[in-house]
């Protein structure tokens, strides 16, 4: 196991993946393990089939979850990168609690674009004990991660987006009170700079090129019209809406060359704060970013429940 020293200190898969232990408590996955060139235990990632069954088995592993699957085509999303955004912001959190990262159902996370894996509200759920709410557009995800909740008992709240321009309203309810939203936003403008991102991921790899898209994916998990910045620029400006009502918003940004124009719109915005977080996966680095209307001062009442 090659260590990643990168991954945040509470990633349960920092010194990567375990292969007795994952084949142990999953021996299906056996069968889809190979060698690489120096001889260590891996998968072939270009095998849908066998990044599937991966994930299925760091779901029981490390998270207990007994059943997982997604429907074919769907975005089969790589685990220790998704957590490593829990992680963050769970320590984001700690910063209005003493540094103490809070834990338990009283910690409300509304999970924008969760998708049929519901990743982070199992991985977020499973690690601190969260009570999320998922939302998405698409009715066949919707499905698939009831599903997921059903055959593991899980209490998760799963809401559908009807209206395809709107993020956080229809889905943000009066009575709700949020003390984080996260998201991981389809950041290609259209289906043909998803295709062309995805060759170019699999030439750096040196797998030549492939008509599959990296790790599957539906349409509106990879690309929306205007992109990234579009996306998350509709999402600052519904978040205004609902000012009070969350401590604080957060989006990843794939591409750094976006931050600059988010400062500007985020600024626009009149918030009180907001914070860019970086975080290394391996070779890779990836960000968030987070705003809050909330003052300093009122964040730590907020959390611990006083909404001024």
């Amino acid at each position: 196991m090659a260590t990643k020293t990168n991954l945040h200190p509470r990633n349960q898969h920092r010194e990567g993946y375990d292969f007795v232990r994952l084949v142990a408590d999953s021996p299906e996955l056996e069968a889809f393990t190979i060698r690489n060139p120096v001889g260590h235990t891996t998968i072939d990632f270009q095998d849908v089939s066998a990044v599937r069954m991966l994930n299925r088995a760091l779901l029981k592993t490390y998270y207990d979850i007994g059943f997982w699957d997604i429907p074919d085509n769907y975005l089969c999303p790589p685990i220790p990168g998704r957590v490593d955004y829990i992680h963050y912001l769970a320590d984001l959190l700690a910063c209005s609690n003493n540094q103490e990262v809070p834990r338990g159902p009283q910690i409300k996370a509304l999970d924008i674009g969760t998708g049929a894996s519901l990743v982070y509200p199992l991985t977020g759920q499973s690690e601190y004990g969260w009570d999320f709410t998922g939302v998405d557009i698409d009715p066949t995800a919707i499905k698939s991660a009831q599903q997921i909740c059903q055959f593991n008992k899980l209490k998760i709240t799963l809401r559908q987006q009807n209206i395809r321009e709107n993020i956080f309203r229809g889905v943000i309810e009066p009575s709700d009170v949020f003390h984080i939203t996260l998201c991981n936003p389809p950041f290609h403008a259209s289906l043909e700079k998803a295709n062309k991102g995805t060759q170019r991921k699999w030439a750096n790899l040196g797998k030549g090129h492939s008509r599959k898209l990296n790790f599957g994916g539906q349409n509106a998990e990879l690309w929306c019209p205007g992109g990234e910045i579009k996306f998350i620029a509709t999402m600052v400006k519904q978040s205004m809406e609902f000012a009070d009502q969350c401590l604080w918003f957060s989006s990843l940004v794939s591409k750094k060359d976006n931050l600059q124009p988010l400062y500007r719109i985020l600024k626009n915005a009149k918030v009180a704060d907001f914070k860019v977080i970086e975080m290394a996966q391996g070779q890779k680095t990836s960000r968030f970013i987070a705003w809050t209307y909330i003052r300093e001062n009122k964040r730590s009442l907020f959390l611990n429940g006083a909404r001024q």
